[in-house]
């Protein structure tokens, strides 16, 4: 599998599925209130303690970004685990100033006007 594949394949669906999801004016919201972050593993996670309905937003879109990851590993021949790996350091990159991800050593962060600390095999 070529490894520039994986990446651009990644970089497409993680721009793909972090635009539905911000369609949805309680992620936006949660995402802006620091309750939500991307992560490396490229799903969503939640920064704290959540409510039952912001569990179920999480669930939801991570539901749907594995779906998304699956298809394009079968049409690409990566694993699933690739690509979602691509997309969390694509989504993490494209995190704003004032937003949360987690950091290689499992701590949540947020975001500042410089690059965040990504992992280092991240291209």
């Amino acid at each position: 599998m070529n490894a520039k594949f994986v990446i651009a394949a990644g970089l497409a669906l993680g721009l793909a599925t972090a635009a539905s999801a911000q369609r949805d004016p309680a992620y936006a919201a949660a995402r802006s209130a620091g309750q939500v972050g991307e992560q490396p593993d490229g799903y969503l996670g939640i920064v704290g303690a959540a409510s039952g309905d912001l569990r179920a937003l999480v669930n939801s879109i991570n539901i749907q970004r594995k779906s998304a990851y699956t298809q394009k590993a079968t049409a690409s021949g990566a694993t699933v685990e690739q690509l979602a790996f691509t997309s969390g350091c694509n989504l993490i990159a494209q995190t704003g100033a004032g937003e949360k991800y987690k950091a290689p050593d499992g701590a949540w962060k947020t975001r500042t006007a410089a690059a965040p600390d990504r992992d280092p095999r991240c291209v």
